[in-house]
């Protein structure tokens, strides 16, 4: 029943992120790793159903609103080179090893490629949980990682689009090409013109929050339109948070909004990730797995601090902002299931690939708490 696993959720995760971070580590660790233990693993008492996936969604979603809401404009525009280099570093690297390991493991040079591309993935919605417990999302760092990863979202998606067209899908590159402009632009100059313009159209209505409600009707409405355009709903998200930010609004927002997705949204996401972990027959590829997920961690960890290092930053906060960038998340569960669909992904590689990716992101948050050094004592806010 969806009420009781809310309840063991909510209960679960609040109390294994004290635990957490009583022991020195980010609270969103705890919350994945509880995830693992309620999930069918392990206990089974929370199962990985279309409800709460869907709930898990908007988790992620409100995340990324939220880290929008939190940025500092200036800031951001400052870091464009040093974003650039980061995101272009952390996908060159894996790209590379990647392809290499694919041809190691006897693949075809297309479904390489392809390994290749699921590697350079990232997705930072865990990193983003670390850096505000850290109170590093508002700095130079955090501001780098942001701008890498819509980057790095961007430049995977069109790089995927060409690989599909060579492996002579349906997929055309200039169209998807062109989807992801008209989106940019259109958010843009919608978060520009339209975006306040609607918030004071909301503001003297007489119902209760009309502002939050409108809020989240352009957060809902900019992962809609992201998602349709090719891009990850969460990218559209921030997007969203990033143009009410520049409003009178952003304070009442903030705090609401805030309240809304920690009470709930937040860390049924956090926690749904170790519930649909799947460990059974990974027994007979635990070599793979292992060797991928160094394969994973490092290249992802080398390529984006050396960009972050050539772009001004000290060596720690360079691998810092490199750690940030390890999670692959839920993009590469999207690349690898699009993979799997197109038989660019055998069955067991793609077992194998989720089992990689839930590992990048367990590690992320340790890897991250070890090299940051912190402002301030760590709290948590799920």
């Amino acid at each position: 029943m969806l009420v009781f696993q809310l309840a063991i959720i909510l209960l679960a995760s609040k109390v294994a992120g004290d635990v957490s971070v009583r022991l020195g580590q980010p609270s969103v660790l705890g919350k994945l790793l509880i995830g693992i233990v309620l999930g069918p693993s392990v206990l089974g008492l929370v199962h990985d159903t279309e409800i709460l996936e869907e709930l898990s969604q908007i988790g992620v979603i409100l995340l990324m609103f939220i880290a929008g809401l939190e940025t500092d404009i200036d800031e951001f525009k400052r870091t464009g080179k040093a974003s650039s280099l980061v995101g272009i570093g952390g996908i060159i690297v894996p790209l590379l090893v990647g392809y290499g390991s694919g041809i190691m493991l006897n693949l075809s040079s297309i479904e390489s490629w392809f390994l290749g591309l699921l590697l350079s993935a990232t997705s930072v919605s865990i990193s983003v949980q670390a850096l505000k417990e850290m109170n590093r999302l508002k700095s130079r760092a955090g501001a780098t990682i942001l701008g890498a990863a819509v980057i790095d979202d961007v430049v995977v998606i069109i790089a995927l689009a060409f690989l599909m067209s060579m492996a002579g899908g349906d997929v055309h590159l200039g169209t998807v090409i062109l989807k992801k402009v008209i989106f940019f632009a259109g958010a843009f100059l919608t978060g520009w013109k339209i975006v306040p313009w609607l918030l004071k159209r909301f503001a003297p209505l007489r119902v209760t929050e009309a502002i939050i409600s409108a809020a989240l009707i352009i957060c809902f409405m900019y992962a809609y339109l992201a998602e349709y355009a090719g891009v990850a709903a969460i990218i559209g998200a921030y997007i969203a948070g990033v143009a009410i930010s520049v409003t009178s609004y952003k304070h009442e927002v903030f705090e609401k909004v805030e309240t809304i997705s920690y009470s709930i949204f937040v860390p049924v996401f956090f926690t749904s990730i170790g519930v649909s972990a799947q460990f059974s027959g990974i027994a007979e590829n635990i070599g793979l797995i292992v060797s991928l997920s160094i394969v994973a961690i490092l290249t992802k960890l080398a390529g984006a601090s050396l960009g972050a290092k050539v772009s001004g930053f000290g060596w720690r906060s360079s691998l810092g902002i490199g750690a940030a960038m390890v999670s692959r998340g839920e993009v590469a569960l999207i690349l690898s299931a699009i993979g799997l669909e197109r038989n660019l992904l055998s069955q067991d590689l793609f077992a194998v690939i989720v089992v990689v990716v839930l590992i990048t992101t367990i590690v992320t948050p340790p890897m991250m708490k070890w090299l940051f050094t912190e402002q301030g004592q760590v709290k948590s806010n799920a």
